[in-house]
């Protein structure tokens, strides 16, 4: 019986050991996409921001062609940045 007990504690603490990784990095997963979605809602255009605000109450998903607009908005991110970096030294 003894037996059976330790080898179940194992398997227990295996499996915590496991799931405390994966939230973990679940937890730097969700960090990652908030600050990218503070970003995109930065970069975004009013117009833009109007569209997915009505896609959301109609309760539609997000277009293909909503998505991809929000592409370019991200790879535009990268040059702003530093543009932005550079600017707010001199400034």
């Amino acid at each position: 019986m003894d037996l059976v007990k330790s080898h179940l504690m194992y398997a227990v603490r295996e499996e915590v050991e496991v799931l405390k990784e994966q939230i973990k990095e679940l937890i730097e997963k969700n960090s990652q996409l908030e600050q990218e979605n503070s970003l995109l809602k930065t970069l975004a255009s009013p117009e833009q921001l109007a569209q997915f605000q009505a896609q959301l109450q109609n309760g539609s998903p997000p277009s293909s062609s909503s998505s991809s607009s929000s592409q370019p908005a991200a790879s535009t991110s990268t040059p702003a940045q530093p543009a932005s970096q550079i600017s707010g030294p001199s400034a």
